[in-house]
């Protein structure tokens, strides 16, 4: 049965037209892309302050507070050498002490921001709901704690590097770059999580074993040359493994004997630029469509 819209009876007008004429719009409409990203501009200053909070609340029950960020990625790398350098003997790769902590330091940014953003709205209702700003300053907010963190462990990444006898060389001028690349990346993976993890509850359960399965698949803890082995097509997918190479051009930058997959720099960095574009944008694309729909039902 069809309906009739409301009317007026001073104006003559319909609801709908009395809220365009007063410049009324739908509580919790989605904006413009555009006005999206100018709104999300102007809370830049609350983005960056809640990712300092949660990075110093997330130490402020430990005796050692924020030195875990460095010895969480350091006690995983000495177990992880226990198991693959001595036991397995992954060791006669050339400083493979320096190469290992690389890849761990540089996945572990990817994996930490990635479990942080999968709960980063549904772990924040109450401050939705209870708040009026753009939603995707929470993903960002997890990335930035993590990007924060990664900078603590590149302290620790270059002393080892040093430590183990690894020159400083004008390669290194490549790392910050490549950090930058990876945290526009994962940016991008972050709101994707987000959104999911915000309909989904059991993804932040999940998430683990995928990020385990991506980390045995991007040469974190042996030599990547064992993916040789592998059909031409597979060991040429794995070239576009976007962890693998932002490791691979981490590891060209710190170390001078790395084994590489890929040897072509310049295809590492133009691999590089083209996934932090595409997953960013595309991330925050599909995080901006579902705008409406967070901290409801």
């Amino acid at each position: 049965m069809a309906t009739t819209a409301l009317v007026d009876p001073e104006t003559g007008l319909t609801q709908a037209q009395l809220a365009a004429r007063h410049g009324l719009r739908v509580a919790g409409e989605r904006p413009s892309l555009t006005e999206y990203s100018r709104r999300l501009w102007a809370y830049r200053h609350f983005t960056a302050a809640y990712a300092n909070a949660k990075l110093v609340a997330s130490y402020s029950n430990a005796k050692l507070g924020q030195i875990w960020q460095v010895l969480t990625p350091l006690t995983n790398a000495a177990v992880y050498y226990l198991i693959f350098g001595v036991v397995l003997g992954q060791n006669t790769i050339p400083n493979f002490i320096a190469y290992l902590t690389t890849g761990l330091f540089i996945f572990n940014f990817t994996q930490s921001a990635v479990l942080a953003g999968t709960q980063s709205i549904s772990g924040n209702l109450g401050l939705i709901r209870a708040l009026h700003f753009p939603r995707a300053c929470l993903p960002l907010a997890a990335t930035l704690t993590q990007f924060q963190q990664l900078l603590a462990s590149m302290i620790v990444l270059v002393g080892i590097v040093l430590v183990t006898g690894e020159p400083i060389t004008l390669a290194w001028l490549m790392l910050p770059p490549a950090l930058l690349l990876q945290a526009l990346f994962n940016a991008g993976i972050v709101m994707v999580v987000a959104r999911m993890g915000s309909k989904a509850s059991d993804l932040k359960q999940v998430m683990p074993f995928i990020l385990r399965t991506w980390m045995y698949g991007s040469g974190v803890l042996y030599s990547v040359k064992l993916f040789d082995r592998l059909p031409e097509w597979a060991s040429t997918l794995i070239q576009f493994n976007p962890i693998l190479v932002y490791i691979e051009l981490a590891r060209y930058a710190l170390l001078e004997q790395a084994p590489l997959l890929n040897e072509s720099v310049t295809q590492l960095w133009l691999v590089a630029f083209g996934w932090a574009v595409l997953g960013g944008i595309a991330g925050y694309v599909y995080f901006w469509r579902g705008e409406q729909e967070y901290g409801r039902g």
